[in-house]
């Protein structure tokens, strides 16, 4: 009879995975420059899909918002952190991903509706940057995977003070509360969507 191993390879490839989440990642920031060229051209209609808060009507906007920049300098500062953890979070699997993404868009444009200021508006993808960032800080050791234990630490040691400064009240124009709850969204994503050690895998069993 045939049976199945515990390290038989199977799904995608590593290759495959570094391709797919490539490609993911590099479609989406085209996607963010596209929506902010089409912006440009429609003198700045999509503004008005920013969130703003405590209108119940602004919950449509929770998720445009996170796609959506005020001017091409906005989008260049948020594409390539956006790319990099985007692109590291994908490479553990591009259904985990959408889903961890989902949840600190929604967690994090909540987080805005209910506390920012009154008459602001918000929208950019840097909440879901700062997720992004709690998200693979933490998921390592989550799921008790030294890689990933290693790649945390490794961009809390290179982004670490930039993102303590963006959740800080201090800077002028800038939404820290869309920073802060997109961070503690992150970290929570890695406990909602961690990975589950199959039965039996502690001690080595197999199919036959």
């Amino acid at each position: 009879m045939a049976g199945t191993t515990r390290g038989e390879v199977t799904g995608r490839t590593g290759a495959d995975r570094v391709k797919a989440a490539a490609v993911l990642m590099l479609g989406w920031v085209a996607l963010l420059w596209l929506l902010e060229a089409v912006d440009l051209a429609s003198g700045h209609a999509l503004d008005a899909y920013g969130i703003s808060p405590r209108e119940v009507v602004e919950l449509r906007d929770l998720v445009p918002a996170a796609f959506l920049h005020f001017g091409f300098g906005h989008v260049a500062a948020n594409s390539v952190p956006l790319l990099v953890f985007g692109f590291l979070a994908a490479l553990g699997g591009i259904r985990r991903f959408l889903a961890v993404a989902a949840l600190i868009v929604i967690v994090d444009g909540l987080g805005v509706w209910l506390v920012s200021p009154a008459y602001s508006v918000t929208a950019g993808a840097s909440g879901l940057i700062f997720g992004l960032f709690g998200y693979l800080l933490v998921r390592g050791f989550v799921d008790r995977k030294p890689m990933d234990i290693v790649v945390g630490l490794l961009i809390g040691a290179i982004w670490g003070s930039t993102i303590l400064l963006g959740v800080s009240p201090t800077q002028s124009g800038v939404s820290w509360q869309g920073h802060l709850f997109g961070l503690l969204a992150g970290v929570a994503a890695a406990f909602v969507f961690r990975r589950r050690r199959p039965r039996g895998a502690a001690a080595g069993v197999t199919a036959g």
